[in-house]
């Protein structure tokens, strides 16, 4: 009987081990540095851009907002507060883009995408939505920059 127990006991404990999920892979430096929490992720807000309420056809004005535009997500990538960025394609909702801003406040979020002249001059609107994804995302924007070969 005694001998049963011994085997019960070492099988209960090898299932308590084995149903343990830790990732042998993990980097506490890493994962401090990038603000994960211990499912790897952390807080974002997102982003939707969308068509809108200027109409105007001034073709100058409306250049020089959307130039604007991508040297502020410039800035913003080199402020490490936009993640991820780009357009959407065609869709029946007004869609344009999509930020992911690295900061966790909506008000905080409103008031960086301000210094956007697209979107301070009404040709995009933004609808902004807490977000919860993986802590590494900005770790993209290493390699993004080497792949590119042509710019906007």
């Amino acid at each position: 009987m005694k001998k049963y127990i011994t085997v019960i006991a070492f099988l209960l404990s090898i299932c308590s081990v084995a149903g343990q999920k830790t990732n042998p892979n993990y980097d506490a430096e890493l994962a401090k540095k990038l603000g994960a929490d211990d499912y790897g992720m952390k807080s974002y807000i997102l982003v939707i851009l969308k068509t809108g309420s200027n109409t105007s056809t001034d073709k100058t004005a409306k250049s020089k907002a959307f130039a604007g535009h991508m040297n502020n997500m410039q800035t913003m990538v080199k402020n490490k507060k936009l993640v991820i960025a780009g357009p959407i394609g065609k869709n029946d909702k007004t869609y344009r883009g999509i930020f992911i801003l690295n900061m966790n406040d909506v008000e905080e979020a409103k008031k960086l995408l301000q210094t956007d002249p697209a979107i301070k001059a009404k040709y995009l609107e933004a609808e902004l939505y807490p977000w919860y994804g993986s802590a590494a995302l900005s770790e993209y924007l290493n390699a993004s920059d080497k792949v590119w070969k042509k710019g906007f």
